[in-house]
């Protein structure tokens, strides 16, 4: 009797087992391509069982049904590529199908279309070596801290950039600006749409510079931070930088060789100073290529225009160890970029004792004992033989050192700022004796502590003494 019980429970048990097991699934395609357009597509499904589709997007549709499975894809009305996954399940076998659609065309105020690749265009590009282009952009200043400042361009404490300020600036003897910029004001997050305002506006100081024929190297500043060196983040980056930069070099594919696009800034891992990992510098060496691909696809004008990559951190050292030059169509075109502000204590440490620099130093308590005018030179004359001899600028994007006014009296006050001069005056002179492009700091406040050189609201001079250093033919 007990043995007869048991048999009828494992064929009961065994019953169950058979009826709980996966139905089969499979899917006649695993991805599909959509235009701009949008459209519909049935995709077949094989499966032993019943099956369901889902999917998050407002913006695809599915039905499921007798066999297969419908998408229906709405119009794109942005400029910019956009995906979305379908999760199939059957029982408890599941798959997930791939929609792609294409970005629409964006289209002029004129009402033309604006394709992404037209035809190279050599108008406005004048035959000259980028070394040529280079040195006719010496020396640069920097609008640091408005158009890179995340949440707007006030958002960080300086005021609209004006026309006056530009003309401030070159009245002065500036020839060329750094314009960072933080370009991820989206119309569409999701796709990384950049809102035709921002652009419009960053447009507009871009022809503040150029209508005064000063050179512009715009780029795409830190911006949140979002461009992450890893293994985990790298095809992230490269995607949102394609696209991102897509929308950039269309919209500015007109402009003639005053304009110089930059890549990236200051690409690192977040909170990590030391020497990058085969994984950090490989990811940066990718993001540059990305940039060059990017601009060079979009065609016209930026066939031909001169690009700037960076190397890892932008730190003179990593530059020279790890930085791999990008594939370029176009050759002779491309411009190295880096950064100095060495000895960090003295150049942005706020909260730093030491208050004097260089040769005539007289206090080793205020002194640092490294990157003195010998490690200065050094490290200028490397980036020289690494990269200006054999025929690619350096452009030294960002080097400066703070103001230290609160330092307890008028005296020591005084004893920085002579230290400050000089180490503006002699760095500044070395860069350029080295034959890279200075392009100075300024984070638009002024007082202790702080980078600028003028006043955003009025264009008046702050330092005339440390422009002039800067500015000087000596």
């Amino acid at each position: 009797m007990r043995i007869a019980f048991l048999f009828i429970l494992m064929l009961f048990l065994d019953g169950c087992s058979k009826k709980s097991s996966a139905p089969s699934l499979e899917l006649g395609s695993l991805i599909e391509n959509f235009p701009a357009a949008g459209g519909s597509k049935d995709i077949t499904v094989t499966t032993s069982g019943s099956f369901a589709a889902s999917d998050t997007s407002a913006w695809c549709l599915t039905t499921a049904g007798n066999g297969k499975f419908t998408v229906l894809v709405q119009p794109n009305i942005t400029t910019a590529e956009r995906k979305t996954a379908i999760t199939i399940t059957a029982g408890s076998n599941r798959k997930e199908f791939m929609v792609v659609q294409a970005g629409a065309e964006p289209v002029d105020p004129n009402g033309g279309v604006v394709p992404d690749s037209i035809p190279p265009d050599a108008s406005g590009m004048r035959d000259i070596t980028p070394q040529t282009l280079a040195q006719e952009m010496v020396p640069g200043w920097n609008i640091g801290n408005s158009l890179d400042a995340t949440g707007g361009e006030t958002a960080w404490g300086n005021p609209l950039i004006s026309q006056r300020l530009i003309d401030s600036v070159k009245k002065a003897g500036f020839k060329s600006i750094r314009l960072p910029v933080a370009w991820s004001k989206f119309s569409d997050a999701d796709a990384f749409t950049i809102d035709t305002n921002w652009m419009r506006r960053v447009e507009e100081v871009v022809n503040y510079a150029l209508r005064r024929d000063m050179y512009v190297l715009m780029n795409i500043h830190w911006d949140g931070g979002w461009m992450q060196p890893t293994n985990a983040k790298k095809d992230y980056v490269n995607n949102r930088l394609k696209i991102m930069w897509k929308q950039i070099a269309k919209r500015f594919r007109n402009y003639n060789d005053h304009l110089i696009f930059a890549g990236t800034n200051e690409v690192m891992a977040d909170g990590d100073y030391g020497t990058p990992t085969p994984e950090y510098y490989n990811a940066q060496n990718s993001f540059n290529q990305t940039f060059i691909n990017a601009v060079r696809a979009t065609g016209g004008r930026n066939a031909h225009r001169n690009l700037v990559v960076q190397g890892f951190n932008t730190n003179i050292g990593h530059t020279i160890n790890f930085f791999q030059l990008p594939t370029d169509p176009r050759a002779n075109r491309i411009m190295v970029e880096v950064h100095y502000y060495d000895p960090f204590n003295f150049t942005l440490n706020e909260n730093s004792n030491i208050t004097q620099w260089g040769k005539d130093a007289t206090d080793p308590a205020k002194t640092e004992t490294w990157a003195n005018e010998t490690w200065a030179d050094d490290q200028f004359r490397q980036m020289k033989t690494k990269f200006i001899d054999k025929g690619i600028p350096v452009i030294l994007g960002e080097y400066g050192a703070i103001a230290r006014t609160s330092l307890g009296s008028p005296e020591a006050n005084a004893d920085h700022a002579k230290y400050r001069l000089y180490y503006l005056q002699y760095v500044t002179q070395s860069i350029k004796s080295h034959g890279l492009v200075p392009m100075y700091w300024d984070n638009g406040f002024p007082g202790d502590k702080s980078m600028a050189l003028f006043n955003r609201n009025t264009g008046e001079k702050y330092y005339a003494d440390i422009i002039s250093v800067i500015t000087s033919n000596n």
